[in-house]
C-alpha cells in the first residue's frame, strides 16, 4: 500500500491519539497554536533520538511563536515514557499504534534496507497553520 504524502496547502486531517502519560491529544483542541507535526519510525534509535533532543532543545522558541511540537510514531505509552525519561525529552509523544494517523498523513509503508522489506513510518514533519493549513512539509 502506497499512500501519497500531504504537501504544502493541503488540509490537516484532525486526529486523536494518547500522548506518553495515557491522556488524549486531538488537533482540533489545538486550536490557535501553530503545530510542528513530525512522524519518526521508531523511539530510542540514534537518528529519532537526535531528533527529538533537537526538538526538545529548540521547544522556548517554538513556543514563543505560539507553536506546540507532536511527535508521533507506532510505538506504545510505555515506550515514549521511557523514551522521554531516558532521553530527557520536553516534547510531547503520540502513540499511533494502528497507524490511522501515519497513513492519512502518507507517512506509513514500505521501506528496504538491505534485502529485507518491512513497513514502516518515514521521517516526515508537518507545519500546521492556525487554518489548518500545511503550509511546510518535508521527509528526511
Amino acid at each position: 500500500m502506497k499512500n501519497t504524502i500531504l504537501s504544502e496547502g493541503d488540509q490537516a486531517p484532525d486526529f486523536c491519539l494518547s500522548d506518553s502519560n495515557g491522556e488524549e491529544t486531538c488537533l482540533k483542541d489545538i486550536r490557535g497554536k501553530y503545530v510542528v507535526l513530525y512522524f519518526y519510525p521508531k523511539d530510542k534509535t540514534p537518528g529519532c533520538t537526535m531528533e527529538a533532543k533537537d526538538f526538545t532543545n529548540l521547544k522556548p522558541q517554538f513556543e514563543k511563536k505560539n507553536t506546540i511540537i507532536l511527535g508521533v510514531s507506532k510505538d506504545s505509552l510505555w515506550s515514549h515514557q521511557n523514551f522521554i525519561e531516558a532521553k530527557k525529552l520536553k516534547i510531547m509523544l503520540l502513540s499511533d499504534k494502528e497507524t490511522t494517523i501515519q497513513q492519512m498523513y502518507g507517512v506509513w509503508g514500505k521501506k528496504k534496507f538491505m534485502v529485507r522489506e518491512y513497513m514502516s513510518s518515514v521521517k516526515a514533519t508537518f507545519i500546521i497553520n492556525l487554518d489548518w493549513k500545511i503550509v511546510r512539509s518535508g521527509m528526511a
